[in-house]
């Protein structure tokens, strides 16, 4: 197999990401817990896919697998990851840090686990650049303080020489986001990269996101849990539940024709502008604990639309529209379950769930 590193660009029509049917497990001492179960979706080459779902529904988790980087000892216990049509989940490490540095970049919540407080943000910029572009050293010192003021630090030829505590929160995460382009990636994993910023400033992430794939072709995973950011940023949105993805598509769509039961809970705990609403709805209970997955689809317990299929089997993503749910309600022949159908021994033994 050859290194993805040294791949061509992908055809027109070939998906820059790839995943088909993902599996990520931790085992416990008192079995295996399958935190993502089953998960397939695709990112074209200047797409935005925003990710969405309460905390636990797997996002971080389904980015760490892309990247390489799930904490021990969580592993990728079945699927593929492809980039660029060649597989990267079963690359050897050294192999894979290099893939990760210079075709995936990544943008996590807390620059301070990003950044080494040991060493002056233009050294870490530098040697980024240095490893993975034919540059020197004077030349990878000009593409870094372009970067920086690229991402918005103000004057950017005193700054790259400050260390890292010397830069506020915004500031911090400003200098990950240049770390994450360094080496102009195709493809970019952003795990709340907006978090920790005020909203101008969220606004100037949004911008420069959305520059990078017009200018650029970069395509971009985006993880958060603001709507707002999604339906600014996002061409496609995968919301997940569970470990596994309730529903998918375009994220004028999913918004305002969401199909999945948890999805318009989702939309209708947003607050909007002149709304004249005593309270915002909620969904009442709460996201299963991995060993206590219910059989069906996991969201049943939480439904207010459940019936008695719910309870039973669980729903795989079925097309409706230009969207794709996995939900019961939307199957074009609502059939009954299977009377005494026996449950799959992995699905009881493994928690998977729907």
């Amino acid at each position: 197999m050859s290194d993805p590193s040294l791949t061509n660009r992908p055809p027109a029509n070939r998906p820059l990401l790839q995943v088909d049917n993902l599996v990520v497990e931790f085992p416990t001492r008192r079995g295996v817990l399958r935190a993502i179960d089953d998960v397939s979706f695709h990112i074209d080459p200047g797409e935005v896919l925003g990710v969405v779902g309460e905390s636990g529904a797997g996002k971080s988790l389904t980015g760490a697998s892309i990247i390489g980087l799930l904490e021990p000892p969580g592993r990728v216990a079945g699927g593929t990851i492809s980039l660029d049509g060649s597989r990267i989940d079963n690359l050897p490490p050294d192999k894979m840090r290099r893939v990760r540095g210079k075709q995936i970049g990544a943008i996590f919540q807390d620059p301070l686990t990003s950044l080494n407080p040991l060493y002056s943000v233009g050294q870490q910029l530098i040697e980024t650049i240095t490893t993975h572009l034919p540059m020197n050293q004077a030349e990878a010192r000009k593409r870094a303080i372009e970067l920086l003021a690229e991402v918005g630090i103000p004057a950017p030829e005193r700054r790259i020489d400050q260390y890292p505590h010397q830069f506020s929160g915004g500031m911090r995460q400003r200098v990950v986001i240049a770390l994450a382009l360094c080496a102009n990636p195709r493809l970019i994993v952003a795990d709340e990269p907006t978090t920790a910023l005020d909203v101008s400033i969220q606004a100037q992430i949004i911008a420069l996101l959305k520059r990078l794939c017009r200018d650029h072709g970069t395509a971009v995973m985006l993880i958060t849990h603001d709507m707002g950011v999604i339906a600014e940023t996002a061409d496609r949105v995968a919301v997940m539940y569970a470990g596994r993805i309730a529903e998918i598509g375009p994220v004028r769509q999913v918004i305002k024709h969401a199909l999945h039961p948890y999805t318009v809970g989702l939309m209708g705990s947003i607050p909007s502008v002149g709304m004249d609403r005593a309270r915002l709805a909620q969904i009442d209970g709460a996201m299963p604990r991995l060993n206590a997955i219910p059989q069906g689809c996991a969201f049943n317990p939480r439904c207010p639309k459940v019936f008695e299929r719910c309870r039973v089997d669980r729903p795989d993503l079925m097309q409706s529209g230009p969207t794709q749910v996995a939900c019961w309600l939307h199957e074009p022949q609502r059939a009954a379950p299977s009377a005494g159908r026996p449950q799959n021994a992995a699905n009881a033994a493994g928690g998977r769930h729907g």
